[in-house]
């Protein structure tokens, strides 16, 4: 993505220059999560799409991208806010890029951070929400250094960094790549998942920028 002045951009930011809350999702989608896991994934993004969209301050401020990892990195949506995003349809195969993802969620964060500053937008700091059912593939080192990044990044408030892991996942590897501790998803209960996720981009939202916010209990999906 270009960091130079974009005029599209400015248009964007100008007709809503509410803060933003951006939330980049790394969604593993190597072979591994093929059928029932890909199609709860696929109805979990789309209830955390109609959810997003009942608030109407979130509809304008949390602004959501999606990575995907198999065997290749893609960015499947660029930064949009609420109210424009459309859950995509994912599909599966292939091996699990997952420190390639990390890097490329890293610099969409780095590259939308210059977009906010050009335009005179505040912003929050950036969630980056990585879900998988599998250990890292990638050339050897390349998770090592996705894991540096994300704790350079953590350390100096520049991203909050979530992991989960779907059944199958390699939790203790999970455990090494961020701050904070993976959490391990109660079967495929992805919709209560985006839901939560859903409510604590509402929740953050709807404070300053630089407010500390209690999130909701991911107990209903979620364990250590």
């Amino acid at each position: 993505m270009s960091t130079s002045f974009n005029l599209d951009e400015a248009v964007i930011f100008a007709e809503n220059p509410e803060p933003r809350c951006p939330c980049v999702l790394l969604l593993d989608v190597s072979g591994s999560m093929s059928g029932p896991p890909i199609t709860a994934l696929n109805e979990g993004l789309k209830a955390f799409q109609e959810d997003l969209n009942r608030d109407d301050l979130a509809r304008k401020r949390v602004e959501i991208a999606i990575v995907t990892f198999d065997d290749r990195v893609q960015v499947v949506q660029d930064f949009v806010t609420a109210d424009g995003f459309e859950a995509p349809t994912l599909e599966t195969g292939g091996m699990t890029y997952m420190g390639a993802a990390v890097h490329t969620g890293l610099d969409l964060v780095r590259d939308r951070k210059v977009q906010y500053r050009a335009n005179g937008v505040a912003y929050y700091r950036p969630w980056v929400f990585m879900i998988t059912d599998g250990a890292p593939t990638d050339e050897p080192g390349t998770m090592e250094k996705a894991s540096a990044r994300i704790r350079e990044e953590e350390d100096k408030k520049g991203i909050a960094f979530f992991s989960v892991g779907v059944e199958g996942a390699d939790m203790e590897r999970l455990q090494t790549v961020a701050v904070r501790s993976p959490l391990k998803l109660k079967g495929l209960s992805f919709q209560e998942m985006f839901l939560w996720l859903s409510a604590s981009m509402q929740q953050v939202s709807q404070s300053r920028p630089d407010e500390q916010v209690a999130l909701p209990s991911p107990a209903g999906w979620g364990e250590v």
